[in-house]
């Protein structure tokens, strides 16, 4: 009985310890596939970052350059020239331009009237552009700023009240010498929404109307 054969009961002296070749192979596919699975929702975590960052930044521009047309139309100063002896404003309104003097700069820190240009350009890929250009009154440098460029299409209009007529209505083009509008409007298309951005210009709007007018000599 002290030789008692155990392979009867189905046992082996010696077991085989460790994985077979097809067991290493499932394991490390699997750790393979865990990896990628980690690193995808890493980049995918961190272009989510990005994307949100831009979104952002895209926001902070688009409220910046808003800013910077409602603070100079609010600012505007009405500033005068001598055209043949008679004074003229620095006012020009088309719909896609639009000039004017203010006391308020893009760029700041510039004391003084500014005569800013908006003009609206066609972009290569169907948008079209909008830029901001000061000229600084006594100065021959001008400055040039690009404020949206994503936008379908970009107008002006301007509030004209004739002094006979109850209401007012928009045009597209301003043909008054004597007198600039009450408030501008500004169309943003994108797609098939308009957003208007309506700002008034709060001074007295005809030469008839002020005493002691500033002219360009004036500012110089």
């Amino acid at each position: 009985m002290k030789n008692v054969n155990l392979k009867i009961f189905g046992f082996s002296n010696s077991r085989k310890a460790g994985f077979t070749i097809l067991e290493l192979t499932i394991s490390i596919s699997l750790i393979g596939l865990i990896v990628l699975i980690i690193l995808g929702a890493l980049r995918l975590g961190y272009r989510s970052i990005e994307s949100g960052e831009k979104r952002i930044e895209y926001l902070e521009r688009i409220r910046s350059s808003f800013n910077i047309i409602d603070s100079q139309i609010q600012s505007y100063s009405a500033l005068t020239y001598e055209d043949q002896g008679e004074k003229k404003y620095y006012f020009i309104g088309k719909r896609g331009l639009m000039q004017f003097s203010t006391n308020y700069s893009v760029w700041g820190g510039e004391k003084g009237y500014v005569i800013a240009t908006y003009t609206v350009t066609p972009a290569e890929n169907g948008k079209q552009i909008l830029y901001v250009t000061e000229h600084i009154v006594g100065f021959e440098s001008t400055r040039e700023a690009k404020l949206f460029d994503h936008f379908d299409a970009i107008y002006f209009e301007y509030f004209f009240k004739d002094p006979m007529e109850e209401a007012g209505k928009w045009v597209e083009e301003w043909t008054e010498e004597e007198s600039v509008p009450e408030k501008v409007k500004i169309h943003f298309i994108e797609g098939a929404k308009d957003l208007p951005m309506i700002i008034p210009l709060r001074i007295k709007t005809s030469l008839t109307e002020q005493d002691g007018e500033n002219t360009a000599d004036d500012a110089e």
